[in-house]
């Protein structure tokens, strides 16, 4: 491999590993406020040690989290130094403003909400967890808005003296329906994937008999969770599908592995196309759903991976300008297949719930083991989808990936450091889902010591 392919792979490596702790934050912050205000309004002492128990989960997470988002942001000036000095004065912009303002009001009323379980009002202590939740979110806007332009560069103009895109306009930046339906997108997943966490751990307890009066009200709100944002995030993928035909119609060819432009496109069940990827070879689908979920008309036109190659090559020059069809079409499967899954046993449980029927069996176990790990599975694809899909560009229509590496970094330095940071991660895993395990085997912790949670070692460390 030489320096690209290993700069790519360590990015990949990293920004994958990172994506699994950022929606279990964003999610699990929100559903521990919400446990919090339960307690506050009815002061039943089960809301209280579910909210230190999760409270605790949380804080694993956000402190790997924080972590790992350190290293990524690290190689943008290391690995990917072309791209920086190319696209660095609007994208340093959002990320500036997540870092200065989003990142310190969620970590401030964080620490708040920490140590001030004896120090503050019930009030303004359950204000602290609210307001560091929807730090959160602004936080993963200012994100996905800097993504969001290397999707559809707008904002800018082109300084051909110095060989750089310059911003004009912050506003459009931050405020393009790119960025919109992304967060949209990304925050019921965020709540998806929480849900399954909060509902998988609960579901648990109830199995293995363990603090079962704190775990039934956790397991439906996780259930509920769950449904509901799975029918957003539904919602919100047909509205980020019909923006990402118009911006990036070579990502939707590439998703369906629809080779030629068509009307009435089915939606593919099944696809086996040739090893150059040129053509499909067999193919099972659902009738012109696909020109719907593109176009919002069944007789939709949906543009194929082989005309788009063609109107390319005018338009930028010579080159393969398709990315990896196979990924992208298994990845955009995979994504909604594990969030499907999720919902399903949801629904099954909390059916059986409504009937009076108490959740239990092995295979109410074994769901539950699995749960957690299902819509994580589905918001790691959806992230490889969404990046893999938009290659060979780095910033759509104005630089290539490999135009993006830095010129002056070998390949040895770059395998070292992919190498080592892959070592790092690997002791993180294993430190964090030691954490997670010992927290969870433990259990919420009887009221008189959980009073204590100012001064917990776990809360004290995580943060």
């Amino acid at each position: 491999m030489n320096a690209l392919d290993l700069a790519r792979w360590q990015f990949a490596i990293t920004t994958v590993y990172h994506f699994i702790f950022v929606p279990i934050t964003i999610g699990s912050g929100f559903l521990v406020a919400g446990l919090q205000t339960a307690w506050y309004r009815t002061q039943k002492e089960k809301y209280l040690r579910a909210t230190k128990f999760f409270g605790k989960l949380f804080l694993i997470n956000f402190a790997i989290g924080v972590v790992t988002g350190i290293v990524q942001e690290f190689q943008f000036g290391m690995n990917w130094s072309a791209y920086s000095r190319f696209v660095g004065d609007i994208f340093g912009a959002p990320l500036a403003m997540e870092g200065l303002l989003a990142f310190f009001l969620e970590s401030t009323f964080l620490g708040l909400w920490i140590f001030g379980w004896d120090r503050l009002s019930k009030k303004a202590h359950l204000a602290s967890i609210w307001v560091a939740a929807f730090g959160t979110l602004f936080s993963a806007y200012f994100i996905l808005a800097a993504n969001a332009f290397m999707q559809h560069p707008v904002g800018y103009t082109m300084n051909v003296e110095r060989g750089r895109a310059e911003l004009t306009d912050i506003v459009k930046v931050l405020t393009q329906n790119t960025a919109v339906a992304a967060f949209f997108h990304t925050i019921p997943s965020a709540f998806l994937t929480a849900g399954g966490l909060f509902a998988g751990v609960a579901a648990w307890m109830i199995v293995r008999k363990r603090d079962v009066e704190v775990a039934k009200p956790v397991l439906k709100m996780g259930l509920v969770t769950i449904v509901i944002a799975f029918v957003v995030v539904g919602i919100t993928g047909d509205w980020t599908a019909r923006v990402m035909t118009t911006q990036q119609p070579m990502k939707m060819a590439a998703a369906e592995a629809a080779y030629d432009t068509k009307s009435n496109v089915p939606f593919s069940l099944l696809t086996i196309g040739t090893l150059d990827g040129a053509k499909p070879v067999f193919q099972i689908g659902l009738p012109s759903v696909l020109s719907f979920m593109s176009t919002g008309n069944f007789n939709g036109v949906v543009e194929g991976v082989n005309d788009l190659q063609a109107q390319y090559v005018k338009k930028y020059g010579p080159g393969d300008y398709k990315p990896n069809i196979p990924l992208a079409y298994w990845g955009f499967r995979l994504m909604i297949g594990f969030g499907a899954l999720a919902a399903l046993f949801a629904v099954i449980v909390l059916v059986g719930i409504r009937r009076g029927r108490s959740p239990s069996g092995k295979w109410f176990l074994r769901g539950a083991i699995a749960l957690p790990f299902l819509p994580i599975l589905a918001n790691s694809f959806g992230w490889i989808f969404t990046e893999s899909a938009r290659q060979p560009w780095v910033v759509f229509g104005l630089m290539k990936t490999s135009a993006g590496v830095s010129p002056t970094v070998g390949a040895g330095s770059v395998a070292f450091t992919m190498i080592a940071f892959t070592l790092l991660y690997g002791v993180l895993a294993v430190i964090e889902f030691g954490l997670m395990i010992r927290t969870i085997k433990v259990g919420p912790e009887p009221i008189a010591v959980a009073g204590k949670a100012d001064s917990d070692s776990v809360l004290t460390m995580a943060y």
